[in-house]
């Protein structure tokens, strides 16, 4: 290369939004401008490059890519050199206006483009702004990626796109149709984090439990996860963004009994009112969904189970919602995330009349929220005096003094936390754990040597 790599104008600051699928885009733009001599700076003030990978989903996110976006610029007025790249969902949706309306920004790159990140860098093209092309990308595991997660957990995703349709959602228009990830692409970057020290692999896709279904080759999730659990040294298996649709007993059979994979599902409803639920274009009823539960808990014993529900919808009666009340009431979810509907250009739900009022979507959730509260605490303290495995992440935020941890129940980044105030524990390594207190989503605990 024939820049000088150790100058400020090869340091890359990025800054990922949105969910994990897009973080692990983000980790493949990390390690391909690491690969190519660039240096990552956590220091956006002294980045020669700013990479800002988006959210498009709904009204808030888009919000914030913008608002992080201008920020962003913002350091080209002392920097006039540095360099601002947008990229991720937001770009692929509204390329061409965002191409239009903000030129500070030197590139946009789009879902399927990203990789192309340390070239585009390297050629310091002036001719070409825009790079979102639909591509129908699938990540190799043969390309560097950065973990950013923790030195002992780790994102790893299997599928890239979407084969559902659901009323209120753009992901499918932008990522495209379901592209399942061949299983020794995917054992091969697990093997290489274990190898680096990750005791935590997280399965993330748009929807796990459609993996291999846009194969011929009659692989499918429980084919993967076979091969997984015969990777050595690999400690948790979690599984997130699992339909509820697939679940079949082959599935549970081996998921109940394989030790590696943590009893933990999260499990996408959305609503629980049948009119709302058709209206979406979700397969399954209330009574299926109820059933659905019902099976898990029985087949799994203890397991936690993780859901997201939406307040808002068009045409959503209080009677409507009510039932997704009743229905969260009843079901005591160990975690639940609950989000306001947001009218979206280019879905079927945007067309629909019968819109809801900001007001009352704020109200429902407020409910919700409380309501999962509650019932987050009364769970939690039932851990209390149990003695369970925690993932030591390191020191908190708080206190240098005060450790934190998760349980084999506890997702990174979404759920709460087991909180260590018996002084330093060796990060990244599993520790027998005694619960001494619940909070509402968080616990307090001590932990018993040796393990």
């Amino acid at each position: 290369m024939e820049q000088d790599i150790t100058s400020s104008a090869e340091k890359v600051h990025l800054i990922s939004l949105g969910c994990a699928r897009n973080r692990a885009d983000s980790e493949v733009m990390l390690g391909g401008v690491l690969a190519k001599g660039w240096e990552i700076t956590p220091d956006i003030e002294e980045a020669g490059v700013i990479v800002v990978n988006t959210c498009g989903f709904i009204g808030p996110a888009k919000q914030e890519s913008i608002d992080t976006i201008l920020n962003a610029a913002a350091y080209k007025k002392t920097n006039p050199t540095m360099r601002l790249v947008v990229s991720g969902c937001l770009t692929q949706r509204y390329k061409s206006q965002l191409a239009k309306g903000l030129p500070e920004v030197d590139y946009f790159i789009g879902t399927d483009e990203f990789p192309k990140l340390p070239s585009i860098l390297s050629e310091h093209s002036t001719e070409k702004k825009v790079y979102a092309n639909r591509t129908n990308y699938l990540y190799d595991g043969e390309l560097p990626k950065l973990n950013t997660l923790s030195k002992s957990s780790a994102y790893v995703k299997v599928a890239e796109g979407c084969q559902h349709n659901c009323a209120f959602c753009i992901i499918p228009a932008i990522r495209g149709p379901l592209r399942s990830r061949p299983i020794p692409s995917v054992v091969r970057e697990v093997e290489n984090l274990v190898a680096d020290g990750v005791l935590e692999i997280n399965l993330i896709a748009q929807d796990l439990a459609a993996y291999g279904r846009d194969q011929s080759s009659g692989e499918n999730l429980l084919t993967l996860l076979k091969a997984l659990v015969a990777i050595d040294g690999l400690r948790w298996i979690r599984l997130l963004y699992v339909y509820p649709e697939h679940i079949d007993d082959e599935f549970l059979e081996f998921f109940a009994n394989e030790q590696k994979i943590v009893k933990y599902l999260d499990v996408p409803v959305q609503h629980a009112s049948d009119r709302i639920l058709k209206k979406m274009n979700r397969n399954l009823s209330r009574k299926e969904l109820t059933t659905v539960f019902a099976k898990l808990r029985e087949r799994v014993p203890g397991i936690a189970i993780r859901t997201s529900v939406m307040v808002g919808f068009p045409g959503e009666t209080d009677d409507d919602f009510e039932q997704l009340y009743d229905f969260v009431a009843e079901q005591c979810f160990d975690h639940l995330g609950c989000f306001s509907y947001s009218q979206e250009e280019g879905t079927v739900a945007g067309r629909m009349p019968d819109q809801v009022p900001e007001d009352v979507k704020s109200l429902r959730l407020e409910k919700i929220m409380s309501l999962q509260q509650q019932i987050s605490r009364d769970l939690l303290e039932r851990k209390v005096g149990s003695t369970v495995d925690v993932l030591i992440e390191g020191p908190s935020e708080e206190s240098d003094l005060l450790f934190k941890g998760r349980l084999p129940t506890q997702a990174p980044e979404v759920d709460g936390f087991v909180y260590l105030n018996d002084g330093p524990v060796e990060a990244h390594t599993l520790k027998q754990v005694k619960i001494t207190e619940a909070h509402d989503y968080d616990l307090i605990g001590t932990v018993l040597e040796p393990h």
